[in-house]
């Protein structure tokens, strides 16, 4: 069950939603303030946040805006005001979605799925790496070319990783080598002219007339695209 936090001080509303997201399955806990929030979502992040703009303490705004100084958390913002500028500045400072009151309880539970599933979906495709005719996924340690599997050592896997991050992007081998080290790489610097030759040899079965990896003489490698 998906946990929702309601930051609303209009206690009748809050219960309102509370009942109604609760009835649709969510787990739901209620803030009346403004600076109660941060604490509590870094204690215990939620799902999604329905945020009140006005609130005592601390307004909606700047809860928004300090949340995502440290979170990716979807919020909605609930609004009494209805003019263009404050949706717009609502928007600007991270809010996912704005919903103006009055609204229906039904509306709001329709707009919670949908960001949800957006969420979902956006963190599946964090999870893929898509350049061409290459896909890499990030959980199943994968790479897909043309619709063939390309096996790869680990090392293999870590350098296309990095170069499918920053197509064209030239990287020295020692810029290689600090990333790879991240992927708990252990190796050297005159180590990474193998791992790119037996890299390029593997996508060469598959994309045998394209030049996938460019040599940079004299600096690195990069990922050239298109090819």
């Amino acid at each position: 069950m998906k946990h929702i936090l309601i930051v609303e001080d209009e206690i009748k509303i809050a219960n309102l939603l509370r009942d109604y997201l609760t009835d649709s399955n969510y787990t739901v806990s209620c803030i009346e303030r403004g600076d109660k929030v941060i604490p509590y979502v870094k204690q215990t992040p939620p799902a999604l946040i329905l945020l009140d703009i006005m609130l005592p303490e601390m307004d909606g705004m700047a809860v928004c805006q300090e949340l995502r100084k440290f979170s990716k958390v979807p919020i909605i913002m609930l609004t009494a005001k209805v003019e263009e500028i404050d949706r717009l500045l609502g928007l600007e400072l991270g809010a996912d979605d704005y919903i103006c009151k009055p609204f229906s309880p039904r509306e709001v539970i329709a707009r919670v799925k949908a960001v949800l599933r957006r969420t979902v979906s956006e963190a599946v495709e964090d999870n893929k790496l898509v350049v061409g005719e290459i896909e890499l996924d990030k959980n199943t340690y994968q790479v897909n070319i043309a619709g063939q599997i390309l096996k790869l050592t680990p090392s293999e896997f870590t350098f296309l990783r990095i170069l499918l991050q920053s197509p064209n992007k030239v990287f020295s081998r020692q810029q290689l080598l600090e990333q790879a080290r991240d992927y708990n790489f252990d190796g050297y610097e005159r180590t990474i002219d193998s791992h790119i030759k037996n890299l390029r040899k593997k996508i060469m079965v598959i994309l045998p007339d394209k030049e996938v990896i460019s040599t940079i003489y004299g600096v690195g490698y990069k990922l050239k695209y298109p090819w």
